[in-house]
């Protein structure tokens, strides 16, 4: 990975691609928020749940700017204090002259009040403080505030992480991965690395025809190490656009593996690379739960069968809960239409599920074994066929660029018969 690799991030559009400043995950800071009115202290919670601020510690209390005055008069200020007033005009200044006693210069502070005064803000911001916010504030205006005080946009980008998981073992959540990444990188343009986290059995070096050797599973024993210089050896190159960083997939060794490493590890990759698909293996862990739940986009392939539709559920369900103010996971049904199987009909796992598919893949065995086994990305074997043409999609749907003309509505099965129900 070379310097140009970090920078060389454009897709079909020529913007630069990863995650917004206001996606990145806030450094770990201390934060401490004195609040006046409840709706403020729930935005405030649910802000505090979110995963962009899951370094951070952020402290929630009571009684607004007075509380904060006696409070910081026998503790030391956090890096970052959010007072909520309820006060107006020159009360509101005085307020701050004496908070501004009892509080550290290199202290930043955010004032939510409920007056919406251009002059007070004015002032506000002319005597130091960070920002006013008029409330009733959204947890998401206190997130995107908080990262751009802290996380700048003329700072080095990072890049956007997908992950995909299975509902269960065997529906196809790695191949569909590995060539969704095969597409971002090879028709828009995109540098991207799969990162392969089943270690013992990963599949990523097979479907690419490479040996691994070295990969994440050497970065993951000693984090610390992994640098740029590190991370260039070990990652594969498969393409001008596409790296790999493979599992050994080796049973001669345990893989006991400290959570914090793979938060490390992604971490490193997103600092060199625009987008990063995790292929995860399936699994549910401590670190596998906050790798899932710390993601920028998550896919969810499941097939047509009880198990699917119960596990997914209880996925989407806990990624929903931990994820409050991002959007839903996408949901890619696979194998449908599998002779004499018998099948839950789409519409009745859509309604089960209480969420719609974005995408559902027929089963055609002939080309997906023929690819398994060549090495090979479906769109190598057969370009025009139904699953490459769904591959494409979902590229498409991950990272809002497109080639051409985008999917007219979510749920697009390339079955015909199923859009038709649908409709």
């Amino acid at each position: 990975m070379t310097k140009d690799d970090k920078t060389d991030s454009t897709g079909s559009t020529g913007a630069p691609f990863g995650a917004a400043p206001h996606e990145r995950p806030v450094p770990r800071i201390s934060i401490e928020a004195f609040c006046e009115f409840p709706d403020t202290t729930a935005a405030l919670q649910r802000a505090a749940a979110d995963r962009r601020l899951s370094k951070a510690h952020l402290g929630i209390r009571p009684g607004g700017t007075a509380e904060a005055v006696d409070f910081f008069s026998k503790n030391p200020t956090p890096n970052l204090l959010i007072v909520e007033t309820r006060g107006q005009g020159a009360a509101v200044l005085a307020e701050l002259e004496q908070l501004a006693n009892v509080c550290d210069e290199s202290t930043k502070v955010v004032v939510v009040g409920r007056s919406n005064d251009v002059q007070l803000y004015r002032e506000l911001i002319r005597r130091g403080v960070s920002e006013y916010l008029v409330g009733p504030v959204s947890p998401l205006q206190f997130i995107e505030t908080i990262s751009g005080l802290y996380v700048s946009p003329t700072s080095a980008p990072i890049g956007r992480v997908v992950v995909f998981t299975g509902a269960r073992g065997g529906v196809g959540s790695s191949t569909i991965a590995h060539n969704v990444a095969w597409y971002i990188a090879e028709s828009l343009k995109i540098n991207t690395a799969i990162v392969d986290l089943d270690l013992p059995f990963g599949t990523a070096g097979l479907n690419f025809n490479e040996d691994p050797g070295q990969g994440v599973a050497d970065a993951l024993i000693a984090p610390e190490r992994l640098d740029d210089v590190l991370l260039d050896r070990l990652l594969i190159k498969c393409g001008e656009h596409l790296s790999l960083f493979a599992a050994p997939a080796l049973l001669d060794r345990d893989y006991d593996v400290d959570a914090s490493a793979y938060e490390s590890v992604i971490d490193q990759v997103r600092a060199s690379v625009p987008c990063v698909v995790v292929d995860m293996p399936h699994v549910w862990t401590a670190w596998s739960r906050q790798t899932l739940c710390a993601a920028d986009e998550i896919v969810i392939v499941a097939t047509p069968d009880l198990a699917s539709l119960r596990n997914a559920k209880n996925m989407i369900d806990v990624v929903k809960a931990k994820r409050a103010n991002d959007v839903v996971p996408k949901l890619v049904i696979n194998q449908v239409g599998v002779l004499k199987r018998p099948e839950i009909p789409v519409k009745e796992f859509a309604t089960a599920l209480g969420q719609e598919p974005d995408l559902i893949i027929p089963f055609e065995p002939q080309l997906f074994g023929v690819a398994a086994n060549n090495g090979q990305m479906l769109a190598e074997v057969q370009a025009n066929a139904r699953p490459s043409e769904g591959m494409r999609l979902l590229a498409e749907m991950v990272t809002g660029r497109t080639v051409s003309q985008p999917p007219k509505r979510s749920g697009l099965s390339l079955l015909p018969f199923l859009n038709k129900k649908a409709g």
